[in-house]
């Protein structure tokens, strides 16, 4: 069962500091079933390079002898492709003790040399000992955990060595506020949620997670914030970052919705019959 709301049915609102702590208690919930599920492919179906779309490999260009920082990496699925190509070291952050155990494990048994910190993003520059790197990487389903940009574009600078690199490739906010909504023949996707900031949080409680699997059990609650593609832009410029490039793609890396097909690079699209709108977006930039 799954319930989405702005704020709990009753009583005081949580804090942010108390939501915070309810989405580390959920990931660390949800550790065990991304674990077990098909999706995540950790029996060997799927490489960490299924996670990336071509364009991002562009937009990072050579990582040979770089030092790699992956920002709220869950399973370390994706940060296992930096080590794979060439990066000086790799670390991985995540607030989730659970997700971290597990990305140290796949990478004892993969032979990867890779480093896995748990910490909450807002303590990464304490966490890793004012270390600084050449790039940071971060997205898919991470901002929305987060509940202020500004302190987070502040943080990923500091960690970010002079002429050092933020590449953020997130999901679209107007694919957030997107749902689908039953009709005669088929799915056809409504607004379902805002697209902006500033009603609050979206509040759900639900033993499903975006992958298949057995029920999250024990913390099912968790906290969304919404962040507009401008919110994010200003956040990053107004911490000394310059924007060098912003993409839109129509690609997920998985079938969000059932009326998704295949893509050439085993992505997934919306129909030829539907719309073309962005589910996806990319964006470059470089401490000054």
């Amino acid at each position: 069962m799954t319930t989405q709301q702005s704020e709990p049915p009753t009583g005081v609102p949580p804090g942010t500091a108390e939501m915070v702590r309810a989405n580390q208690a959920n990931w660390d919930a949800r550790t065990p079933v991304h674990v077990a599920s098909e999706f995540y492919g950790l029996d060997g179906s799927r490489t960490a390079e299924d996670w990336f779309a071509p364009f991002e490999w562009e937009d990072l260009g050579d990582l040979t002898g770089r030092d790699v920082l992956h920002l709220q990496c869950h399973l370390g699925t994706e940060t296992a492709a930096f080590a794979d190509r060439g990066a000086a070291h790799t670390v991985g952050l995540d607030f989730s003790a659970a997700a971290v155990t597990e990305a140290r494990r796949l990478a004892r048994t993969a032979g990867r040399d890779m480093e896995f910190v748990r910490a909450d993003v807002h303590d990464a520059a304490e966490a890793l000992g004012g270390r600084q790197f050449d790039v940071i990487y971060t997205g898919k389903g991470a901002l929305c955990y987060l509940p202020d940009l500004t302190a987070w574009a502040g943080i990923v600078s500091a960690l970010l060595r002079p002429g050092g690199t933020l590449y953020l490739v997130e999901f679209h906010p107007l694919l957030d506020a997107l749902g689908p909504t039953p009709s005669p023949d088929r799915q056809q996707l409504t607004l379902h949620h805002d697209y902006l900031a500033g009603r609050g949080p979206l509040r759900s409680d639900t033993t499903s997670t975006y992958t298949d699997g057995p029920p999250v059990r024990g913390a099912t609650i968790s906290y969304e914030w919404r962040h507009g593609i401008g919110d994010v832009v200003s956040a990053v410029v107004g911490a000394g970052m310059g924007v060098q490039l912003l993409r839109e793609t129509e690609l997920l890396p998985w079938k969000r919705f059932d009326s998704m097909v295949p893509s050439d690079n085993g992505w997934w699209r919306l129909p030829p019959a539907e719309p073309i709108i962005p589910m996806l977006y990319a964006l470059r930039a470089v401490k000054a």
